[in-house]
């Protein structure tokens, strides 16, 4: 079978540099497209559910809330984990699904049992809510909305929140890619009634009736339309309150045929919902900031780029005085890790053609075998695509050049040793072809059971499941699919390449990788001769050898992951336990401020 594909490769060159150009256009266009991330994603496959309620304590979030989403979620199949966390205002229900489950399909089974989940949850306590489609890594942009200079005293910290959640994060959510646009610090807006108890009470009214007054009087209405012939007259009742005035002059009831408002019993005014946390940046004080979540399985360097270029046009509608400035851009530890591993891609290439030119001694070959590393990296990068795998540290980091050429090497170096081996003289085409098959199939079984035993090795790395599978899998389907790439270049492209590339002229011509490698045979040969003669002493040292290195590894303990170094150092500040947000705000601002005195370089 291998004979036929070296044979038909040879002579049939057109069609097999059609294949080789194929190659390159799709491989080119798969890297292109190609998720890009700094490692892999390893978060499971999950549906959060959230519930907020901002004056339930913890132990009624866990009885009224998470217990009974629990309950409604349970007996949805494939589902492998269910976990919660309540706390005070807060439940958060994490629903694991089996790996192979859709997540589309996963989401509609939750979204039907929360349905259930809702009619036992007690009114107004709070109304679950599926966390965006997004993963562990899907936090890829974050900015922060401040007021120029001079333009300080014009927007506080509720104007800004508002500006942000009903200007910025209506037209962010839109872009393709963003799974949701999150909040974070500001000041969220409401008005705020204080009732008088006195009024109340002389004007003979109850809270219940200035709820249902509120709820009655702030909404519109359709009445269809009049015909009144020649023209239709469309009805619409108008109804929602503008402003603080509005709430004023809503009629609560009325006693004796005199109206009862609002503003005869309490005080409208503008006021701040319940905060939980806040943000502070560079030791200014709070800030109003927001956070893109990417979309799961997206590329996140074509989403950010989306994510910019939306910026930009956000800005233009923004009011004046008011700007955003990004402090957090993922395609920086993104470029930073794939540059690396580019770097380290290009510097290992050129050390092994250097390397194959100069022991080949044959500068053709060298470059023939050298070609068939970026083909076999093209190769590599389709089925990546096809199998939905992406490129960071773990996959492409992996990749061996010299693993990828092996097999390259050897049929190559079989070609040269058999046109050596023929009596001087210039070979036809023909004759060319022919000598090409004879010591490319004498030599392929070889260069096949080389590289058949490399992908053996990476077996029981495929075999890994769970958070490792996902870790470290990658890196052993990138190397597969490399080597695999290689492994069919070597009996169809580097055959033909051959036959047209290499000198047509037989015999030996002493050159200097034969002087190299005489060098090393007359130091290795005599080392050979030695060990020969002392067998049992070079497999007692070899014992020994491992079995110190047993003793050693096991001494030097281990990591889950190699540390990746971003470029940035993350602290952490821990505050007395029952502290209010205020006192954590102001720690944390007069810390941001002493690291930034100390420290001008921040």
């Amino acid at each position: 079978m291998l004979d036929k594909i070296i044979h038909f490769s040879i002579n049939n060159k057109f069609i097999i540099g059609l294949f080789t150009l194929a190659l390159i256009v799709t491989g080119g266009y798969s890297l292109s497209n190609l998720p890009m991330d700094a490692l892999p994603d390893i978060t499971n496959n999950q549906v959060q559910i959230i519930t907020t309620s901002p004056t339930l304590a913890t132990q009624d979030v866990e009885q009224f809330i998470t217990y009974p989403i629990e309950l409604a979620v349970k007996p949805i199949p494939k589902v492998v984990e269910l976990r919660s966390v309540s706390r005070f205002g807060l439940s958060v229900v994490t629903v694991v699904f089996e790996e192979d489950a859709d997540i589309y399909w996963a989401r509609a089974q939750i979204s039907e049992r929360l349905k259930e989940a809702e009619n036992v949850i007690p009114k107004n306590l709070g109304s679950p809510e599926m966390a965006p489609i997004s993963t562990g890594l899907g936090e890829i942009y974050q900015y922060v909305v401040y007021p120029q200079k001079g333009y300080e005293e014009k927007y506080d910290a509720m104007q800004l929140r508002t500006i942000q959640d009903w200007i910025i994060r209506p037209q962010l959510i839109g872009t393709p890619g963003v799974a949701e646009v999150n909040t974070l610090g500001g000041v969220l807006k409401q008005y705020e009634i204080a009732v008088d108890p006195d009024r109340l009470k002389s004007m003979n009214t109850t809270t219940v009736e200035i709820f249902s007054a509120l709820e009655a009087n702030n909404e519109n209405t359709g009445g269809a339309y009049i015909d009144k012939k020649p023209y239709a007259y469309f009805i619409r009742g108008i109804g929602m309150v503008n402003g603080i005035e509005d709430i004023n002059k809503i009629v609560i009831k009325n006693q004796n045929g005199i109206p009862v408002l609002v503003r005869d019993v309490a005080k409208v005014q503008l006021g701040s919902s319940i905060r939980y946390g806040a943000t502070t940046k560079d030791g200014k004080g709070e800030e109003v900031t927001g956070m893109v979540m990417m979309l799961k399985g997206e590329n996140s360097g074509q989403v950010v780029g989306r994510v910019k270029e939306k910026i930009e046009q956000i800005k233009k509608s923004l009011p004046e005085g008011v700007t955003i400035e990004p402090f957090m851009d993922r395609t920086k530890l993104v470029d930073n890790a794939i540059g690396t591993v580019e770097k380290n891609l290009i510097e290992g290439a050129l050390i092994v053609v250097f390397i194959l030119v100069l022991l080949l001694g044959n500068w053709r070959a060298g470059l023939v075998v050298a070609s068939v590393i970026p083909l076999a990296l093209l190769f590599a990068i389709c089925m990546m695509k096809f199998f939905n795998v992406s490129g960071n540290l773990m996959s492409l980091g992996a990749i061996d050049f010299g693993i990828i050429v092996d097999g390259a090497v050897i049929i190559v170096e079989a070609i040269i040793h058999r046109l050596e081996n023929i009596k001087k003289g210039t070979l036809t085409q023909e004759n060319m072809n022919e000598e090409v098959y004879e010591a490319s199939s004498k030599i392929r079984s070889s260069a096949a059971f080389g590289e058949i035993i490399i992908l053996i090795v990476y077996l029981p790395i495929l075999a890994l499941t769970g958070t490792e599978g996902k870790m470290f899998g990658p890196m052993a389907q990138t190397v597969s699919f490399a080597i695999l790439g290689a492994f069919i270049l070597s009996l169809t492209y580097v055959p033909m390449m051959s036959s047209l590339v290499l000198s047509k002229s037989t015999g030996h011509k002493p050159n200097f990788s034969d002087k190299i490698i005489a060098a090393a045979y007359r130091v290795y040969r005599p080392l050979l001769d030695a060990a020969l003669n002392i067998k049992g002493i070079i497999i007692g040292a070899s014992i020994t050898l491992f079995a110190v290195a047993l003793i050693i590894f096991n001494s030097l303990g281990g990591e889950f992951i190699p540390a990746l170094d971003e470029g940035d150092i993350a602290t952490h500040l821990i505050i007395s336990s029952g502290s209010s947000l205020s006192q954590e705000i102001e720690a944390t601002t007069k810390a941001e401020q002493i690291l930034r005195s100390r420290f001008p370089e921040i």
